[in-house]
C-alpha cells in the first residue's frame, strides 16, 4: 500500500481545508493556530493529526514546527493555510499596512525550510482586486524567491459543489517546476447548483408549530429521510444531529424578519421599519431555490429561508459543506466564528484531488 502524501495546515482554524485534503486521502499530519477552541475542533476532526498552539508573528515559532516534525520523522509533501488578511477584506477596511497582511510569510518561511512539493494557500478575492492586485503578487514573487511557481484563481463555491454564494482566491505552488497548476474545472452549471432547501431541509426545524422558535437539544435525530445526493453525502456514517441548537431571538426582530419574504433584506420592510436597519445585509433571509449567501462568523444578520431564526451552527457548517461527523467544539460563539472563517471542505478537497497529478515519489 502506498503511503499516503502529507500535509500541514498553518492558521488552520477548525481545520475546513485540510479536512478536504483528509477527505482526499491524505495525512494531515499537523495544525497550528492561535485559537484554542478551534485547534480542539481540528484535533477532533483530522483522524490522528496532533494541533499546535503558537503565534506565527513570531516567526522563531518555525523551528518548533520543523524540530516537531523531525522527531517524528515525518517528511513534509504539503504545506496548506489561509493566512489572516483582513486588509485586503472587502468585509471590513481595507488597510494595506495592517500587519496581519505579512502573516503569509510564516508560510514562505516554514516552506522554505521543509521545502515540500506543492503549496496551497487560500485567501479573500481582495488579494487579487486590491490596489492592482499587490497582495497576490507579494505572494508569488516571495515563493518564486524559495522556488515555487505559484498559480492564483478565484474559485466559485457552488460551481464545486457548495451551496453558499463564496469567492475565495486560491494559489497553489509547485517546488521546481516551471509548469502551472491547473485548476478543476467546475462541477456545475447555474441551474444545478445546490440549494439551501436541499442543503439543509433534513434538519430539525426548531421551531413549534406556532411559531415558537425552541433551542433543541445537543443531539438530535434527523426530521426526515435523506431527500438528495447532497444530504446523503452530508451525513455520511452520522447518525445524529450535533451542533444545531437554535438562537431564540428577541420580540422587535422576531417580528421584523416575520415581515421579510424569501429571500430579501431590511429593504422590503414597511417605511416605518425600513430606516432603523443601515448594515447592507441587515435581516437577510436566505432563498430556499439558491445557494445561500456567504456564511459569516455569527453577525446574526441572516436568517432561514423558512423560520424566523439565525441559522444554526449545523446549519450553517452544511452551507460551507462539512459533513455532519464533523464536531465543532467551544461555545456557540466561538463555533460560529470557526463555521465562518474555514474553507469550504469540498472546495479544499477538489484542489487536494486535483494536486496529486502533479506529486510525486509515492
Amino acid at each position: 500500500m502506498n503511503k499516503k502524501f502529507t500535509c500541514v495546515d498553518l492558521f488552520s482554524g477548525a481545520g475546513g481545508l485540510s479536512r478536504g485534503f483528509y477527505d482526499a486521502g491524505y495525512d494531515v499530519v499537523l495544525g497550528v493556530d492561535f485559537d484554542e477552541a478551534a485547534l480542539r475542533t481540528f484535533k477532533e476532526n483530522h483522524g490522528k493529526a496532533e494541533a499546535m498552539r503558537l503565534d506565527l508573528f513570531n516567526h522563531g515559532n518555525i523551528d518548533v514546527i520543523v524540530d516537531y516534525l523531525d522527531k517524528k520523522g515525518i517528511k513534509l509533501d504539503v504545506l496548506v493555510g489561509g493566512p489572516p488578511c483582513q486588509g485586503f477584506s472587502i468585509a471590513g477596511p481595507r488597510d494595506m499596512n495592517d500587519k496581519r497582511n505579512s502573516l503569509y510569510l510564516a508560510m514562505v518561511k516554514l516552506a522554505d525550510r521543509l521545502k515540500p512539493q506543492a503549496i496551497v494557500l487560500e485567501n479573500v478575492p481582495g488579494m487579487l482586486q486590491t490596489n492592482d492586485g499587490i497582495g497576490a503578487k507579494r505572494i508569488v514573487e516571495d515563493f518564486k524567491e524559495i522556488g515555487y511557481t505559484m498559480t492564483p484563481k478565484l474559485l466559485y463555491a457552488p460551481d464545486y459543489g457548495i451551496p453558499q454564494i463564496r469567492k475565495r482566491v486560491f494559489f497553489v505552488g509547485l517546488r521546481d517546476s516551471t509548469e502551472p497548476f491547473e485548476f478543476p474545472e467546475p462541477l456545475y452549471s447555474e441551474d444545478k447548483y445546490i440549494t439551501c432547501e436541499e442543503a439543509i431541509c433534513d434538519l430539525p426545524a426548531l421551531q413549534t408549530e406556532d411559531g415558537e422558535i425552541i433551542y433543541g437539544e445537543e443531539i438530535q435525530d434527523y426530521a426526515m429521510p435523506v431527500s438528495n445526493d447532497y444530504q446523503k453525502k452530508m451525513r455520511g456514517k452520522s447518525k445524529k444531529v450535533y451542533n444545531h441548537i437554535g438562537s431564540i431571538p428577541i420580540e422587535k426582530t422576531k417580528k421584523m424578519i416575520a415581515l421579510v419574504p424569501e429571500g430579501k433584506n431590511y429593504k422590503s420592510l414597511p417605511d416605518e421599519y425600513r430606516t432603523m436597519y443601515k448594515y447592507h445585509e441587515a435581516l437577510t433571509r436566505y432563498h430556499s431555490k439558491k445557494p445561500s449567501l456567504t456564511i459569516n462568523t455569527g453577525h446574526r444578520s441572516h436568517f432561514h429561508y423558512k423560520y424566523n431564526r439565525i441559522p444554526t451552527v449545523r446549519e450553517s457548517a452544511r452551507l460551507q459543506s462539512f459533513p455532519d461527523d464533523f464536531i465543532f467544539y467551544g461555545n456557540k460563539s466561538e463555533q460560529y466564528r470557526q463555521v465562518g472563517n474555514a474553507v469550504p471542505p469540498i472546495l479544499g478537497q477538489v484542489v487536494a484531488a486535483k494536486l496529486k497529478e502533479y506529486l510525486k515519489g509515492k
